[in-house]
């Protein structure tokens, strides 16, 4: 009987242990300029010295599942230009309402404190390409992240993909093209409606997967096509475009691969880009250098096969740490330049812009972390005539211009890093995959634990419209 009962209390002590591990306190909040009262986008939200966290929506609102273990460290709030918030988790009063004040350094005070310092924008994202082994991971290691994958047009959702995924990489030192994987672990939501009027992506993959058809879209009719057969030739698609190795594998990872043979970022990089000192702000108590990103002498080309995509400037902003020269935040464009690009994505995408980037990045133990991806193309679709002739075009019945330009958009958080060589080790040993429209059930537990990027008041009312589309759909 004694035994029985000390059975039940070693089972019940598990139990708390575990129940214990995995207890979570959610923290919500929202953070505005102290002056102006408006939201501020994209804080930091995070716990000190880890890397758990999460960062605000448009509206200024987040949400954050701290472990439990945490309560007694300290919660910092911050974004470049302003001083931080910070508090002990246990003491928080719930929902926190921060205003935050600007903190901006002195640019004449920074330049002139030494002769030796770089004084140039080319000068110094020369020093923090040059910086780059030391700032970054030398050893392998694995990020869990939460990835939400949506396609839209200017009114409506048409595919929506939110999961968690697992990033490993083996190290700066190395290629990322076949040292970096990427696996989905678990989908939260899955709505895609996009079957519907995606006839350029089917012509397209009839033209160049050895069917030896060349047609034309406006030459199909959906009702003569398998679902199946659309839904594959999507796939192909997204999976040269927008997949998620290519988004870290490739050219647009500009820091990380900056050691590749065509970096956008690498040794040549001045013939395309040309850097422009602004000012020095600060961030949680440390100098940046924001730096403008400008045109230079030649158009950049991303040399993507089968897809004409060159004939481009860059422009944005680059925040640079005064110390230690590390990345911070990258907010990057390319813009079609070229009159053979111009007239391109005038006609095809109604803009000039065809790639939109944010990276952000977080300091742990000395190396800098990717924190946030933001990266956003217009997409080609079969929406409407797409000729010169626009005026008739638009005047036909049904017609709205709202919905014939499509544009995908991958946000991805990251909000844990893994360093230890036996679990990264393990981790490898698994089958890994990256395919974000395999079917799994849904896991309720699993994301009641997980630190999600939070919906703004537009993107929830939009998510919501999309599944409720996507159900009558099926029926």
């Amino acid at each position: 009987m004694k035994l029985r009962k000390l059975e039940k209390f070693v089972s019940f002590l598990i139990g708390f242990i575990c129940f214990s591990s995995f207890a979570q306190t959610e923290i919500k909040g929202k953070v505005a300029d102290f002056l102006t009262f408006l939201p501020i986008e994209s804080a930091s939200v995070y716990i000190q010295n880890s890397t758990i966290g999460t960062i605000t929506n448009i509206d200024g609102n987040f949400v954050l599942q701290a472990p439990r273990e945490f309560s007694n460290d300290t919660l910092i709030i911050s974004s470049i230009g302003y001083k931080s918030f910070k508090t002990v988790i246990s003491e928080l009063e719930q929902p926190l309402e921060i205003f935050l004040e600007e903190d901006i350094a002195a640019l004449d005070e920074v330049v002139v404190v030494s002769s030796t310092r770089p004084k140039t924008g080319n000068d110094i994202v020369l020093k923090a390409i040059e910086e780059l082994p030391d700032n970054l991971p030398e050893l392998p290691y694995l990020q869990k992240g939460f990835l939400r994958h949506r396609e839209r047009n200017k009114k409506e959702y048409k595919w929506l993909i939110e999961s968690a995924i697992t990033m490993y990489d083996s190290s700066y030192a190395s290629g990322a093209k076949k040292n970096l994987k990427i696996n989905v672990d678990e989908i939260r939501k899955s709505y895609d409606l996009r079957e519907v009027d995606s006839l350029f992506a089917y012509a397209s993959f009839l033209k160049y997967n050895g069917k030896n058809i060349n047609v034309k879209a406006k030459e199909l009719r959906r009702d003569t096509i398998k679902t199946a057969s659309l839904v594959n030739a999507i796939k192909w698609n997204d999976q040269r475009l927008n997949g998620l190795e290519k988004l870290f594998a490739g050219q647009l990872n500009l820091v990380r691969n900056a050691n590749a043979r065509d970096a956008l970022f690498g040794k040549n990089m001045l013939k395309t880009h040309q850097f422009t000192l602004d000012t020095v702000l600060v961030e949680n108590g440390r100098k940046l250098y924001k730096i403008k990103i400008g045109k230079s002498s030649d158009f950049i080309d991303l040399n993507t096969p089968n897809i004409y995509n060159d004939g481009f400037e860059a422009n944005g902003w680059l925040y640079i740490y005064w110390d230690n020269y590390a990345f911070k935040k990258i907010e990057y464009e390319l813009v079609a330049a070229s009159d053979v690009q111009k007239r391109r994505s005038k006609s095809l995408f109604d803009t000039q812009v065809n790639h939109k980037l944010v990276i952000t990045y977080m300091e742990y133990e000395g190396k800098m972390y990717p924190n946030y991806f933001y990266y956003e193309s217009p997409k080609l679709v079969n929406i409407g005539d797409r000729s010169s002739d626009q005026v008739k075009t638009e005047s036909e019945p049904g017609f709205d211009k709202d919905e014939q330009y499509y544009f995908t958009i991958q946000e991805i958080l990251f909000t844990e890093v893994i360093r230890d060589a036996f679990a990264v080790e393990t981790a490898l040993n698994k089958e890994w995959s990256e395919d974000i429209f395999s079917s799994r059930p849904y896991n309720e537990e699993f994301w009641d634990n997980y630190n999600v990027l939070l919906e703004s008041e537009e993107e929830e009312q939009l998510i919501k419209d999309l599944g409720k589309r996507a159900s009558l759909f099926k029926q």
